[in-house]
């Protein structure tokens, strides 16, 4: 269900929303109030083996959060999307910044893990969203294809699975592989 406005909403419009029925977490999408896909068990335990594994290389260097909300552009409007983690360096957030409310600034990283009913295309197009919204990196993580997606401002997007070992520049000293994190997720072979 989206939350449809007369007219465009904006952005202090959508901030200022009443909470959806139930646990429904909206973001806002050209204008609307777009509801964002309930996530799963695998979709979750996923979710928990990366903010891990981020977490444990960032200590000292950023922060990383799930579901937290964003205030970025998109295609010339504002967007407020929640990626499932993002990781945000001292650098472009101080580690003295203690707010509650969206991520003010485009995060180091984001990443999407493709829930039931969403495909790689949806998750594709979303991510040149965000390299065009200044985020330095995008991955689009796929339980059934057992892969992650690697996609950069300046370069074409690079795909990982099994015993192939991940490691990234901007990123340095994380490395893993992604058979790693889907067995640590204990997401089984075949998830059809």
């Amino acid at each position: 269900m989206i939350l449809q406005a007369k007219n465009q909403l904006t952005l202090q419009e959508f901030l200022n929303l009443s909470p959806g029925e139930g646990d429904i977490t909206y973001e806002l999408v050209d204008g609307q109030a777009i509801p964002k896909m309930s996530p799963k068990f695998f979709h979750a335990k996923l979710t928990r083996v990366l903010l891990n594994l981020i977490e444990q290389w960032c200590e000292g260097k950023g922060e990383v959060c799930p579901e937290w909300a964003v205030a970025l552009t998109r295609r010339g409007r504002h967007w407020m999307p929640i990626p499932d983690i993002l990781y945000i360096s001292n650098e472009r957030l101080p580690a003295n910044w203690d707010e509650d409310e969206a991520c003010p600034v485009p995060p180091d990283l984001v990443i999407e893990i493709i829930s039931p009913g969403q495909t790689f295309g949806q998750m594709a197009a979303k991510a040149k969203d965000y390299l065009d919204a200044k985020v330095l990196r995008v991955w689009v993580v796929d339980s059934k294809a057992r892969s992650i997606t690697v996609f950069y401002p300046d370069a074409a997007p690079q795909t990982y699975m099994g015993e192939e070992l991940f490691k990234d520049s901007l990123f340095e000293g994380l490395e893993f592989t992604v058979e790693q994190v889907f067995q640590k997720a204990k997401i089984p072979l075949d998830t059809e």
